[in-house]
């Protein structure tokens, strides 16, 4: 059982890979359509690949999916191939921060640790008993601060459904 679940879309991926996907996609008709001109056929194969890479990106990373329950926080981005598990039990600290705009979207490392995101510059931290610090994006901050807070509880509850 959760006491939280959400998943956020990343609207900006979205966006900005489904039209790299479609831009790539009438280039490469345009050029496969232009087949006996010289070199088409070769820019209409990369056009292909390209659009074909965005379109894994797009897979990959259109949302984050954030489930707490007593024992961990489970991630998971898009159709939940990339996917990172946390013990409730090796979080010492959590709280809401801020993320910079220059820290942008996926998983990437970040001064002071990792970030985990899709869209928006709200986030929880939470800091591991070895020191390391996670970053989860989150378009609900104050809910996933509770979550993670019910959580490490001492006497916790699950809530009935």
């Amino acid at each position: 059982m959760y006491i939280y679940e959400h998943t956020q879309p990343g609207t900006f991926i979205r966006v900005m890979m489904g039209s790299w996907v479609v831009a790539f996609g009438v280039l490469a008709l345009l050029m496969l359509a232009l087949g006996e001109e010289e070199g088409a056929l070769v820019l209409g194969g990369i056009m292909v690949m390209l659009g074909m890479i965005f379109g894994i990106i797009f897979v990959l990373f259109h949302s984050l999916s954030v489930r707490v329950s007593p024992s961990d926080i489970a991630l998971s981005f898009g159709v939940g191939l990339l996917r990172k598990k946390f013990s409730i039990a090796d979080i010492c600290s959590v709280k809401v921060v801020r993320n910079r705009w220059y820290n942008g979207f996926g998983i990437k490392k970040i001064r002071g640790g990792w970030l985990y995101n899709v869209s928006g510059l709200d986030a929880i931290e939470i800091q591991l008993e070895n020191k390391r610090k996670y970053r989860i994006g989150t378009d609900q901050p104050k809910e996933l601060l509770l979550a993670v807070e019910s959580a490490l509880a001492p006497n916790h509850i699950v809530p009935e459904p």
